[in-house]
């Protein structure tokens, strides 16, 4: 059963390491092209993500290292991946062929410009999460204890999101900045999060905010990391699908998918180590969902409540 994955973080891993790792074969990579391969994924999303460490001035640069990564490493080296820039091309992906698409994951370091944020989108980007866990110019993540919403400069940027239909990504925002969102975004998605009533984590998304994101036709797309599936930190893929189903029971069975978090985790889930066991979680998925059902999750669902 083919799969959309949204969320991945090879670019930064293959940049850390300076473009040693090939993607194709490198065994350091849970998302290289054997693997995604192996697994059936039809369509991974690769994140631009910039450690909080990096100098303010240096982040836009090491931003387009990634993007440089995409197209040199992951592209034109692979014939197998194709980019896809628009949402109409989702629909052109032929046999044997795996879509790649980018993601932004924290507008730091756009700085205050959004000439920067208007040339990644130019360059293919089609999801924007305001931030990472830190607080930044556009809004409060996670991991800020203020705990504030989106600044007017964050709100330009979903207004500008909106222009383009681009998604703008809900994980990683506080929580006041999560409702800001959903008040101004066409396209709101969480494109690697869980549910808090499971998995009591910072990262993850209460009852409250999971059905006002389906009531706005927005999607969830849970994610593989074990502290988030658990509070003891070990998850078994049994552990991952009750968060499935618990999404379900709170009307999303139409929107939910596939989010893995592979190359930005440490912790694994048993049985779904990397994204060649991807198709070990949708074998699971059949023994409790209607073989429909269970399409949706891999990756209908996307594609039928992306933008068009």
């Amino acid at each position: 059963m083919d799969v959309v994955d949204l969320h991945c973080d090879a670019l930064w891993k293959m940049t850390t390491a300076k473009g040693t790792i090939p993607f194709r074969n490198g065994k350091e990579l849970d998302t290289n092209l054997y693997r995604l391969q192996k697994g059936k994924v039809k369509v991974q999303a690769f994140a631009l993500f910039i450690e909080p460490s990096v100098k303010t001035a240096e982040q836009f640069s090491e931003i387009l290292k990634q993007v440089d990564a995409f197209y040199e490493y992951v592209l034109k080296k692979n014939l197998e991946m194709k980019q896809i820039k628009t949402w109409k091309d989702f629909d052109d992906l032929k046999e044997g062929e795996i879509g790649a698409f980018l993601t932004l994951e924290g507008v730091d370091g756009i700085g205050n410009d959004l000439t920067h944020l208007r040339t990644l989108y130019r360059l293919g980007v089609l999801s924007v999460g305001l931030t990472w866990n830190p607080a930044n110019l556009a809004a409060d993540g996670v991991g800020e204890p203020r705990g504030g919403g989106l600044t007017l400069f964050g709100k330009e940027i979903v207004q500008l999101n909106n222009e383009h239909q681009v998604l703008t990504d809900v994980s990683h925002l506080s929580e006041r900045g999560f409702w800001d969102v959903l008040e101004l975004a066409d396209y709101p998605i969480a494109s690697h999060s869980n549910s808090k009533a499971l998995c009591n984590h910072p990262r993850n998304l209460t009852d409250e905010q999971a059905e006002a994101l389906f009531k706005k036709g927005g999607m969830i797309h849970v994610v593989y990391n074990p502290p988030f599936i658990t509070e003891s930190g070990e998850a078994t893929i049994d552990d991952l699908i009750r968060h499935i189903d618990h999404f379900c029971s709170l009307g999303g069975v139409h929107q939910i998918g596939l989010g893995s978090d592979f190359d930005g985790i440490t912790e694994k889930v048993k049985g779904l180590e990397d994204a060649a066991q991807t198709q070990n979680l949708i074998v699971k998925l059949l023994k409790y969902f209607t073989e429909e059902e269970v399409r949706g999750f891999a990756g209908e669902n996307f594609l039928r409540n992306r933008p068009k």
